[in-house]
């Protein structure tokens, strides 16, 4: 199962390095990482997202990644009430007669051309994994020429999910 962990770490060479060497050891396959400076300089967020086979290896990580001396928090927050957030650059193969029909395409996503050429256009497009999957999918019968993707960047929500029927309750 897919699983997001935040982590807050010093802002210092090396701490990713340990951080992803404490996964690898623990044999967890890392879908993505996302890092980048927080509200404080000297403070990092990484966004993780792994994949784990039982609730017991998730727990496991968190108090490995825990004993790390850089580590500030580290935090599950698959199952609460979140923002998540990827970014992805999409090269499609498109010649005159295609364009229109890519740019219809593109719409309801809300993804935006960014560079246009001769025989390719550069799509743009920020969303959850699942937005970001469903556009390429629809591009790749255009030909696909390159993808460049962020990796998923989230933190928890203001509001928080009800256990019971998973609505949000405002607070």
């Amino acid at each position: 199962m897919k699983r997001i962990i935040t982590a807050t770490v010093r802002n210092q060479s090396g701490v990713l390095n340990r951080i992803t060497g404490v996964m690898t050891r623990r044999q967890f396959n890392i879908e993505s990482i996302s890092v980048g400076h927080t509200e404080s300089a000297t403070f990092s967020r990484m966004t993780f997202v792994v994949h784990v086979e039982t609730k017991g290896q998730i727990e496991q990580l968190l108090k490995q990644l825990n004993k790390q001396i850089d580590v500030l928090k580290v935090t599950d927050i698959t199952d609460e009430a979140m923002i998540e957030r990827e970014l992805a650059l999409i090269k499609v193969a498109a010649h005159s007669h295609s364009r229109s029909e890519i740019y219809s395409l593109i719409e309801p996503f809300r993804a935006s051309v960014i560079d246009v050429g001769k025989d390719s256009i550069v799509v743009q497009i920020t969303g959850t994994q699942e937005k970001v999957e469903a556009l390429i999918d629809l591009l790749r019968t255009f030909g696909i020429k390159e993808i460049a993707r962020t990796g998923v960047t989230a933190f928890t929500r203001s509001t928080k999910k009800q256990e019971k029927n998973q609505t949000l309750i405002i607070s």
